[in-house]
């Protein structure tokens, strides 16, 4: 069986939540540390241009979105479940979490004097402007939340997980973690890294009680791994995990198709459509480095369109 491989660097949010997911199946994996803005050489051979962290490598398949690779890992690892069936509403919490609350514990942990702590050692005034240069190009038009809507709305979000889990713990949706309880972790995680700015979860017992449960979990087994052993990894492969374009969806298998995210990191990636159903698109794409590689997504959060020549 391939070993899993996750393309991360240190203080990336959703890498986190990867690393805990990892950690609470007990999994080993190949830890692989990316530049946190472009560019990322290593990164595009495997994805045709797709930049979000983190990427989980299985072989020559590339998973993309930790919404998508969260099914990865429960395939993998049916035990224990981060989709129980006690909890039908964890996609959809997690969803919430990886957009709107993401969004407002981002703005409130990203402004200056939090910036500042949470880059540490790169928080150098030639490293920051670095980082806002290549933010900004990664967020483009979407519209971004100022700090005080962000910390209005912040401050109603953690009210709320307090007291949901104050009245129907000891987790998001009751007795069970679920894919919902990281996906809120990691959020709060980040704010916890802004250590200069005012704690704004220190409130909230209850949810930091249950912070400090989720965070106690840790990443698991993990070993160094260069990037570009990686890509050669990939070439290597020989193969791909099974996958299918499902018919009546409005494609067929074989056409030239890009997928791009609806909100940011827009960045197209062009390949052949190999599968294909209501909860995953998949390309075939070749790469002078990497081989042949399949670039798998989720189909919530991304739009597949037709190529155009």
């Amino acid at each position: 069986m391939s070993e899993l491989i996750l393309h991360h660097y240190a203080m990336s949010p959703f890498a986190e939540k990867a690393r805990l997911m990892l950690g609470f199946k007990g999994l080993s994996w190949r830890s692989v540390d990316i530049p946190a803005v472009m560019p990322k050489p290593d990164v595009v051979a495997l994805t045709g241009g797709y930049r979000r962290t983190p990427l989980l490598q299985v072989g020559a398949d590339i998973y993309c979105d930790t919404a998508l690779i969260a099914r990865v890992l429960e395939a993998r690892q049916p035990q224990p479940r981060l989709f129980p069936g006690a909890a039908p509403l964890a996609r959809p919490l997690a969803q919430w979490a990886d957009t709107v609350l993401f969004w407002c514990a981002v703005t409130w942990a990203m402004q200056p004097a939090g910036a500042a702590a949470i880059l540490g050692a790169q928080g150098t005034p030639d490293a920051m402007k670095a980082f806002a240069v290549d933010r900004a190009a990664f967020i483009g038009t979407m519209r971004r939340m100022t700090l005080a809507d962000a910390t209005a709305q912040l401050k109603v979000h953690l009210a709320a997980l307090d007291t949901q889990l104050a009245q129907s713990g000891p987790f998001l949706l009751g007795e069970l973690r679920c894919v919902a309880d990281f996906a809120v972790a990691h959020c709060l995680w980040f704010i916890r890294q802004a250590t200069s700015l005012p704690d704004i979860l220190a409130p909230h017992a209850a949810l930091c009680s249950w912070l400090d449960r989720m965070l106690a979990i840790g990443h698991g087994t993990s070993q160094a791994m260069d990037s570009a052993e990686a890509v050669k990894v990939a070439r290597a492969a020989g193969g791909h995990v099974h996958v299918q374009v499902t018919p009546g969806m409005g494609f067929d298998a074989g056409q030239t198709v890009n997928v791009t995210a609806t909100d940011y990191g827009i960045d197209p990636v062009v390949g052949n459509l190999v599968g294909l159903d209501a909860d995953e698109v998949v390309v075939s794409r070749n790469d002078p480095r990497a081989g042949t590689v399949h670039v798998h997504f989720p189909r919530a959060g991304f739009q597949v369109k037709k190529e155009t020549s």
